[in-house]
């Protein structure tokens, strides 16, 4: 077993365990909107989030079946039987019941899909929408993933987000009642955020029933409202270092039963402004493990 698998809780072997096999997710844009996107709480969305949200390599004009299908006909599949399909742009809980439902359903167009994840944000989360999503996990995998990024209001207001982190304590309770996995999503590096930042977060994360984290440095995309910030001046990335012994920060200090199902975020290349290390990913990854091992880290050793 790999290093990493030993020093945190890894996703890979995660999935393997609870299926038995090797389990890969498929990413899907299902054609949802955004609250801080339409003008419900705020209009331009984050000002890190692309027009196509977090999936700006999906193609918003294919149905989710012909999605996951090109996906299951395409070479990535031959490295596993079974998929987790993930709903991944903008905010997949972001519509009426009978949307959200039919949507769901496409996604389970074989045996070979054992789950659904969906990508959401916790204002966008109350007991009709936990109880539809928790009716398919009586045959399959569900969860949830919510993007707080941080815990931290003041950030939160000047990133556009469009919520209060009170916001978040009530989706965790109300998924949790329906006994829904949650995942919380997290970005390092945020404008006007530091070190001090990230342990705030972490811990508010801690006080919650959470049962993964996804963990991402901020990048600079174009067309962004934080590319504007860049280019002017105004917002300096976080270097590869400072990312590092953050990122060490989180896994050592984070709930030890938590999953990690990230350290760091895939940024589209063709769009990437800035950091540049982003786009080598075997950087972070064997950076971190290098850091855990020499110091006999591990996962929640300092958690309390």
């Amino acid at each position: 077993m790999e290093e990493r698998y030993l020093r945190y809780n890894h996703l890979n072997e995660y999935l393997k365990n609870k299926f038995g096999e090797r389990t890969l997710k498929i990413c899907v844009d299902a054609g949802f909107s955004c609250p801080n996107r339409d003008g419900t709480c705020g209009t331009g969305g984050c000002i890190f989030c692309g027009e196509k949200g977090s999936g700006e390599h999906l193609k918003t004009y294919k149905t989710i079946k012909k999605q996951i299908l090109e996906f299951l006909n395409s070479y990535r599949a031959e490295r596993a039987n079974k998929f987790i399909v993930y709903f991944q742009n903008f905010t997949n809980t972001y519509a009426d019941l009978n949307t959200l439902k039919n949507r769901y359903d496409s996604a389970f167009i074989d045996n070979r899909i054992v789950g659904i994840q969906i990508a959401t944000r916790p204002d966008c989360i109350n007991d009709d929408i936990a109880r539809l999503i928790s009716s398919y996990s009586k045959e399959h995998y569900v969860c949830v993933e919510l993007g707080l990024q941080t815990s931290n209001n003041t950030t939160a207001e000047f990133v556009n987000r469009g919520y209060y982190s009170s916001e978040f304590t009530k989706a965790v309770k109300i998924l949790r009642s329906y006994g829904i996995d949650v995942i919380c999503h997290i970005m390092i590096g945020l404008p006007n955020e530091d070190f001090d930042d990230t342990k705030e977060t972490i811990s508010f994360i801690n006080m919650h029933d959470i049962q993964g984290i996804k963990i991402h440095s901020t990048y600079v995309i174009k067309g962004t409202k934080l590319y504007e910030l860049y280019i002017n001046g105004f917002y300096i990335p976080i270097s590869l270092e400072d990312y590092l012994e953050q990122l060490t920060y989180v896994i050592t200090h984070i709930n030890p039963n938590i999953i990690i199902h990230r350290i760091t975020g895939d940024a589209p290349k063709d769009l990437l402004v800035t950091p540049e290390w982003n786009l080598h990913k075997k950087l972070i990854l064997n950076g971190l493990d290098r850091i855990l091992r020499e110091n006999n880290l591990y996962q929640g050793c300092y958690f309390k």
